[in-house]
């Protein structure tokens, strides 16, 4: 089974994830601590994409 990211996005992935189990993870402007795994997740994938990394399309 191809993988559905890149290497660089899971790896931008990982180290978000690492931050929200420390509890340091907050979201864009209003700067709250992130409480759901999921939208750490879309963060991350977020911050992949701004790098350039190979992440499928928002669906909408």
């Amino acid at each position: 089974m191809p993988r559905k990211y890149s290497k660089k996005a899971q790896t931008k992935v990982k180290k978000v994830m690492e931050e929200y189990k420390a509890g340091d993870l907050k979201s864009g402007k209003s700067n709250k601590k992130v409480k759901s795994r999921k939208q750490a997740i879309a963060i991350g994938l977020s911050e992949a994409r701004q790098a350039g990394a190979k992440v499928p399309k928002k669906k909408r």
